[in-house]
């Protein structure tokens, strides 16, 4: 059964499936209440090529990430591969994802 979720704009309920609907274009996860430039260590996520398949990306922490895979084209029930780049990655940097 899919996640249930509610819009912030509307209050309408729906799925999580129904939220990743693309690919995400150099997406720059920085902290809430972050404006400005992105510092390094404030990751890009690429997926806006031929297999790239991210969909969303969530800032937890530094060093921490929820990544939410789009559905295979084929099956939606099932997300067994991944595909994406990251860049603005600091020297040294781990991040759990």
């Amino acid at each position: 059964m899919a996640e249930r979720s509610k819009t912030a704009e509307t209050g309408s309920d729906i799925g999580i499936d129904e939220i990743i609907t693309g690919n995400l274009n150099k997406f720059t996860a920085v902290p809430p209440g972050y404006f400005g430039q992105p510092k390094k260590g404030h990751l890009i996520f690429d997926a806006c090529f031929e297999s790239g398949n991210l969909g969303r990306v969530d800032y937890i922490t530094e060093f921490e990430y929820d990544l939410f895979i789009r559905p295979d084209t084929c099956n939606p029930r099932f997300r067994v591969w991944f595909n994406f780049t990251v860049e603005n990655v600091k020297e040294s940097q781990v991040s759990a994802i």
